[in-house]
């Protein structure tokens, strides 16, 4: 399955791991505009709570069947799809990013032996998506860090939380939803999917259970405290929807469009099942269907711009490009400053033809969030065709080093250095990717 093809904001950062006894593995990060703002949506009442920014920390989605979820510094939630697809609720799913959004709230992060800083940056997210690999693979001996010269002992010791640690984030996850009004059954349901897991070996495990300590102390410590909770939360008809549009948004790109189809309409919201539809019929290539769908949907819901995007994809993948402009227009037009809709849209205007237009589109979307690899690349080839490799070859540099891969992102620096005045915006990137590329190099040594 090309996720590239299938999601049209999709950032697929493959880092390749030395393991002992196990084949290369590789991280893929979906990116998806209207699945991070429902994420978004279900996060902020939470990141509230404890106390952190609702519009610094994001809820990103990692590809990966297993039930885990990750902090690696004070801006990144990351949640594994399979988790996402295993919740059963809105409560569910908040009461995991509470859990995270505790570490970084106690500070947790700032005890680890790495600091991984800043992974907005490309090579910081490299690093850290390499951890997040070697940590989820459960071997003792991986090599996660090894693209920036970080032990694997260290980088496991960086994704792996004590049990005292586990214990005060599950006693301030729980304070946070309380606060935020969400029904701490949620958490108590969580905990009840990984039953058992104690008791098994290390490679049986689920991913979370490698990283976040479980114990039937823990377990019932976090019954007791949701039973002591002062009533029941009331519900939210808004978590409900974006807990539903998220998850069936993931789901209809995940599952068989077959699946997709005879589920469509489970969630209750008509505009869903549209959704979800039209994602099924364009993965049949069957544009006649998709598009009446996401029509409809689009009509339920006419100012939505995530709903443009999607027509945008489907349109621009069945190779319909002008449409696919107007659609992606519409929608950067309907959220402005959304990132990955920015990037989409001088996607279709690069392959219409309009290059200076794409180039300051795909500009203000790297601006605003430069860690989308295919974003970098488009940007790139834009530079190319105006003419100016410097820029070109910072790009190229900075997709490398945010794919892990340092020694192809040095030369690529170096060119860079070579065709840029010296002290200019991008001739400081190329050196920044430079000096990252060094340090890993002095640490393998």
């Amino acid at each position: 399955m090309q996720r590239v093809r299938f999601f049209a904001a999709l950032l697929a950062v493959v880092i390749t791991l030395g393991t002992l006894g196990a084949p290369a593995r590789a991280i893929t990060l979906l990116r998806d505009p209207d699945i991070e703002h429902g994420l978004r949506q279900l996060a902020a009442p939470v990141l509230r709570a404890a106390g952190l920014s609702a519009e610094r920390v994001d809820i990103l989605v990692i590809d990966a069947p297993s039930l885990n979820a990750f902090v690696v510094d004070a801006n990144s939630i990351f949640l594994h799809s399979g988790l996402i697809l295993r919740m059963d609720n809105a409560a569910m799913l908040q009461s995991v990013i509470a859990h995270e959004a505790a570490h970084i709230a106690n500070g947790h992060l700032m005890r680890r032996p790495i600091n991984l800083r800043n992974a907005r940056t490309a090579a910081a997210l490299g690093t850290a998506l390499a951890g997040i690999a070697g940590a989820a693979a459960g071997s003792g001996e991986f090599a996660a860090g090894a693209a920036a010269g970080i032990q694997g002992a260290a980088m496991r010791s960086f994704f792996s939380h004590t049990r005292a640690e586990e214990n005060a984030a599950d006693t301030s996850g729980m304070r946070f939803m309380h606060a935020a009004g969400i029904d701490l059954s949620g958490a108590v349901q969580v905990m009840d999917l990984f039953r058992g897991q104690e008791s098994l070996s290390v490679t049986r495990q689920d991913a979370y259970a490698r990283t976040h300590p479980l114990s039937r102390d823990r377990f019932r410590r976090v019954r007791a405290l949701a039973e002591a909770q002062a009533g029941k939360a009331a519900p939210n008809p808004t978590a409900d929807y974006w807990f539903a549009r998220a998850k069936g948004k993931l789901s209809a790109f995940q599952r068989a469009p077959k699946w997709t189809l005879a589920r469509a309409g489970e969630t209750g919201f008509e505009e869903i099942r549209l959704m979800r539809e039209a994602v099924a019929h364009h993965r049949r290539s069957d544009l006649g269907r998709a598009l009446p769908a996401i029509d409809g949907a689009i009509a339920a819901r006419p100012d939505d711009p995530y709903l443009h995007e999607l027509r945008g994809q489907i349109l621009m993948e069945s190779r319909q490009i002008k449409p696919a402009v107007a659609a992606y227009g519409r929608a950067a037009a309907l959220a402005p400053d959304n990132a990955l809709i920015l990037g989409a849209y001088g996607r279709a205007l690069l392959a219409d033809g309009q290059v200076e237009k794409a180039a300051q589109i795909l500009e203000s979307a790297r601006a605003r969030d430069g860690r989308d690899i295919r974003l970098l690349r488009d940007l790139a080839q834009a530079e190319a065709q105006m003419g100016n490799r410097g820029m070109a070859s910072v790009l190229t540099a900075e997709r490398y080093a945010m794919a892990g891969r340092l020694k192809d992102a040095s030369i690529h620096a170096r060119r860079a250095s070579d065709l840029l005045p010296r002290g200019s915006p991008g001739w400081q990137r190329a050196q920044d990717i430079l000096v990252a590329a060094e340090a890993a190099e002095k640490r393998r040594k």
